[in-house]
């Protein structure tokens, strides 16, 4: 299974909640997309850091 971007699912949520006609599934998805985007955040700070740190290591080791 594929997996979908948490930015791709925001923006479905997005859609959804302008689509909607009812309050309630209005606020839901608009709930959905805040935590769609906070999680992308969150793996995207991982990823950094990551990244950081892997650079951090192949600098610090000497040459052959």
């Amino acid at each position: 299974m594929a997996q979908i971007p948490y930015r791709e699912h925001a923006a479905r949520a997005r859609a959804d909640a302008e689509a909607a006609t009812l309050d309630n599934v209005r606020e839901r998805c608009l709930r959905a997309e805040a935590a769609w985007l906070e999680m992308a955040e969150r793996q995207e700070g991982v990823d950094r850091a990551r990244a950081k740190r892997e650079q951090l290591q192949l600098s610090q080791q000497e040459p052959v």
